[in-house]
């Protein structure tokens, strides 16, 4: 059953750029694709096997290749920064995967964007009790929405390219990994989480209303169910029935409208690319995987990292649909990963009806990550 399954691997561009040897390394891996960050959030990396440095640091948000000034010209644009700790490495990352016979993804983040955040808290994501979340912008916002298009349709126009796979496309909320995170004292469930996220900036309080609830009172309800969870005095927190239903109806319009923006603008860029769209079966789920139903018409990449039975549960909620459905492992070691399991767990997402896998993330990966992947992906052949 798992003969011929396509298998990839998620690439910083700085782990190829740079390294003549890299490109080459993935190939030897089995590796014939591979999703390339073409615009990411924050993060420090190690690059274990770069010959000019060994971790790399990105301090916000930014895109690793040249911006186009004319597609973000205008005084209300949110415009994105080029990263500065790796410049321009996109375009020479694909080349050099191209000519070892790897077809290249650009790996687009839209909605996470911790540099923009800071820059323009205004368009970011305020909770009921008035915090910002400076590294989630608001998808209700039409700036907002028109810069997640920009972007998406300016990274499929990178040359080189087989593909767009687009990451939080929908709803960003609480949840963020984040340096030096401080929040796991008091835990949420995922209802908590879920009303912790709702944004109630000037442009969701109209949604709001649009969909049937009073946004004043919905705010109020909010806190008042979130209050006695972080007093520990309940370990659940809900609306009623018809808020519930109001929210249910804006959260998932608003997505919606993202989506179809998003998407529309790659294909209107580059009509003869796929666009993936990182994806979790609930439609209120929000995050790096957004909900997106599944039956929506779109192909989803499921972050299924290491083995559950919930990441086989939603691999199957999109199974039978007829298009592509991209499951990612975790198969480094020290971020979670099994490498004793990653074959049975590669072969069992799979036979749940993953259509091909990605690899996260062999630039990461030890010598040992890099023998287990090697296995598991001869064994997917």
């Amino acid at each position: 059953m798992t003969h011929g399954t396509p298998v990839g691997a998620y690439v910083y561009p700085w782990d190829v750029d740079g390294d003549p040897a890299a490109a080459d390394r993935l190939a030897s891996l089995g590796f014939r694709r591979a999703s390339v960050a073409a615009a990411y959030h924050a993060v420090r990396a190690l690059t274990p096997r770069h010959p000019r440095h060994r971790v790399v640091t990105a301090h916000h948000s930014a895109v690793t290749y040249p911006l186009d000034p004319a597609r973000w010209s205008g005084a209300d644009r949110l415009r994105p920064v080029e990263a500065a700790w790796s410049p321009r490495s996109f375009g020479p990352a694909v080349t050099a995967l191209n000519d070892a016979g790897v077809e290249a993804y650009a790996w687009t983040i839209l909605a996470h964007n911790d540099g923009l955040g800071l820059r323009h808290p205004e368009a970011t994501v305020v909770n009921a009790y008035g915090d910002r979340y400076p590294w989630a912008l608001c998808i209700a916002q039409e700036r907002v929405q028109h810069h997640c298009a920009t972007l998406a349709a300016e990274a499929a126009s990178q040359p080189g390219l087989a593909g767009v796979e687009l990451e939080s496309c929908g709803w960003y909320g609480f949840d963020h990994l984040h340096a030096h995170d401080k929040t796991a004292g008091v835990p949420l469930p995922s209802s908590a989480k879920l009303l912790f996220s709702l944004c109630f900036c000037p442009a969701c309080q109209d949604a709001y209303a649009q969909a049937g609830a009073d946004p004043t009172r919905l705010r109020a309800d909010v806190r008042a169910a979130l209050d006695p969870v972080f007093a520990g005095a309940a370990d659940d927190a809900r609306l009623s029935d018809e808020q519930s239903d109001a929210v249910t109806r804006m959260r998932i319009g608003v997505a919606t409208r993202l989506r179809e923006r998003a998407v529309g603008a790659v294909r209107a860029e580059r009509p003869d690319l796929p666009v993936l769209l990182h994806a979790h079966p609930d439609p209120l789920a929000c995050g790096a995987s957004p909900g997106l139903a599944p039956d929506a018409a779109h192909d989803p990449v499921l972050l299924c990292g290491v083995r559950s039975d919930a990441a086989l549960d939603a691999v199957r909620a999109y199974a039978g649909r007829g298009g592509r459905i991209v499951a990612t492992v975790t198969a480094v070691q020290g971020l979670g990963g099994d490498p004793a399991d990653l074959s049975a767990w590669c072969t069992d997402l799979v036979d749940a009806g993953a259509t091909e896998l990605r690899c996260y993330h062999p630039g990461l990966a030890s010598a040992a990550d890099l023998d287990a992947i090697r296995k598991a992906v001869a064994a997917l052949r």
